[in-house]
């Protein structure tokens, strides 16, 4: 009772900052964990944490000395594999948000038009790749095509990706609620364990959701399908509603807000 008194009348406003410091990277740190798909990574590097344990506690004396060379380089290890990760984190530190200047009516708007010419893209059997730079600025991720200043209309989005259409093979950008270019080219994700059956849209897709907080949505003109991808990870084959669903959530744009326009 007394050293808990004792330690009560220590502790400083310091100690309390101190703590919520480390609360909220442990929080971010697994915040990012769990959008990067990384949580299989922590759960390994905790399963040779308790494996290290046992070889002190059974005197494994190689495992022991093989596992503890190990953690005492974690630190590098860490920032080897998750080197995109925090290059990504780096980035969002002094970015400036998507929908600046832009009201919750308007982002309706947007979200509308945008989904709505997404699935008109797909219906016309086109093919398409729409990118929507988010707090991280793409200027360095991706290659600029032709320069653009455009409200996010339906009309448009789908006469760039005409076929016969100069610009119809690469991205559209649309940043500050705005399209911005057409024909742009995205890196290709280097990640060898992704599906040999997706084509040249999805992996550039996904090479720039795994490098940004970008998302992007794929239109394959082989199915007719929509894919979206955030965070490096794709989720094919989604419907008009799902694509709605999505982009509201993401932007904190009320569903219904979306749905008055169709009553």
């Amino acid at each position: 009772m007394d050293n808990l008194l004792l330690t009560i009348q220590q502790f400083r406003l310091q100690d309390l900052f101190d703590i919520l410091l480390v609360w909220a990277l442990v929080y971010r740190v697994l915040i990012l964990a769990k959008r990067s798909g990384a949580v299989q990574i922590l759960s390994g590097i905790g399963f040779l944490a308790i494996a290290y344990l046992g070889s002190i506690w059974f005197e494994l004396i190689t495992f022991n000395w093989i596992l503890d060379k190990f953690f005492s380089n974690l630190f590098l290890i860490t920032v080897i594999l998750f080197q995109a990760e925090i290059r990504r984190a780096l980035a969002q530190i002094g970015s400036n948000p998507f929908f600046t200047g832009v009201s919750v009516a308007e982002e309706a708007h947007i979200i509308d038009e945008l989904s709505k010419g997404v699935i008109q893209i797909a219906q016309k059997g086109y093919g398409g790749l729409i990118v929507v730079e988010r707090d991280i600025g793409l200027d360095y991720f991706l290659e600029m095509g032709l320069e653009f200043d455009s409200s996010v209309r339906a009309e448009v989005l789908v006469s760039i990706f005409i076929p016969d259409s100069p610009i119809h093979d690469g991205a559209v950008l649309i940043k500050s609620g705005r399209i911005m270019a057409a024909g742009c080219f995205l890196p290709l994700s280097k990640n060898s364990a992704l599906d040999k059956n997706l084509g040249t849209r999805h992996r550039a897709a996904i090479g720039l959701a795994e490098e940004t907080d970008a998302f992007i949505i794929v239109i394959s003109e082989e199915n007719n399908s929509v894919g979206f991808v955030q965070g490096g990870l794709l989720t094919p084959d989604i419907s008009h509603k799902e694509l709605r669903q999505k982009l509201s959530d993401i932007f904190g744009v009320k569903q219904r807000n979306l749905e008055r326009k169709h009553i």
